[in-house]
């Protein structure tokens, strides 16, 4: 089997996954139907990689009870990649006074001003939980209004002074919990299937005392990832590594 029908056959199997039901007004249509498309077109990725070389990933029981395969090759994703890029050119002006106007509300600042001030904090899950608390109150606003994309992966800065969709809460709360010295290793981005919703979605879940921890837009506080029913991960990704879920 060549690599391209084996990407057309995973695409066909995942695509009947993530089948929107255009009754759900919860979440705009547009934008998770791009976001799963972009996760089928990366598990696609992944198994052409596992056909050309089966060595690379090792299965092993993990997030929401899936079986998860691991890789280090994140040359694909170019939206996170992108991201990551954007990101590290625009960091070290966040530390620059702003001066407040009526077109300048000086959000990065003030989202930079915040996580000094829980830096001190010594309960690490509780600067988890102030950093959730704090982006949650961001606007969900759709990729296609905000951008004119159907997709489109969004830096802090960005977010903070346009609002976001689901992915770019979880980035922004990435970077915060990044800022505050937790390991990028401990911490995943998720893509996912909200199996209530019927459409795809993204959060953020880290590791920290022997708890899966989640932090999600459309839940109001962090809890266990155990506790949640209603989620399959389809894949997660860092800075290091990308993981496949299987059921």
């Amino acid at each position: 089997m060549d690599s391209l029908t084996l990407a057309i056959i995973t695409s066909n199997i995942y695509q009947s996954t993530y089948r929107i039901n255009q009754s759900t007004y919860r979440i705009d249509i547009v934008s998770v139907k791009s976001l799963a498309i972009y996760a089928v077109y990366v598990v696609s990725i992944f198994y052409i990689c596992m056909f050309i070389q089966p060595s690379m990933a090792q299965a092993g029981i993990g997030l929401f009870n899936t079986k998860e395969l691991k890789s280090s090759n994140l040359k694909k994703f170019k939206k996170w990649n992108g991201v990551l890029s954007r990101y590290r050119k625009e960091s070290p002006s966040e530390l620059k006074k702003c001066r407040l106007s009526p077109s300048n509300k000086c959000a990065i600042t003030k989202w930079r001003i915040f996580l000094n001030n829980i830096a001190t904090e010594s309960n690490k899950q509780k600067q988890i939980a102030l950093v959730n608390r704090y982006l949650n109150k961001r606007l969900y606003i759709i990729d296609m209004i905000n951008y004119n994309k159907k997709d489109y992966w969004a830096t802090p800065k960005q977010f903070v002074n346009r609002n976001g969709d689901c992915e770019d809460y979880a980035i922004a709360k990435y970077m915060s919990l990044i800022h505050l010295g937790f390991n990028k290793n401990d911490m995943r981005i998720v893509v996912l299937q909200d199996l209530n919703l019927k459409v795809a979605h993204a959060i953020l879940v880290i590791y920290i005392d022997g708890r899966t921890l989640v932090l999600d837009n459309q839940i109001t506080n962090v809890i266990e990832a155990n506790r949640i029913k209603h989620y399959k991960p389809i894949f997660s990704i860092n800075e290091d590594n990308w993981w496949l879920h299987r059921s």
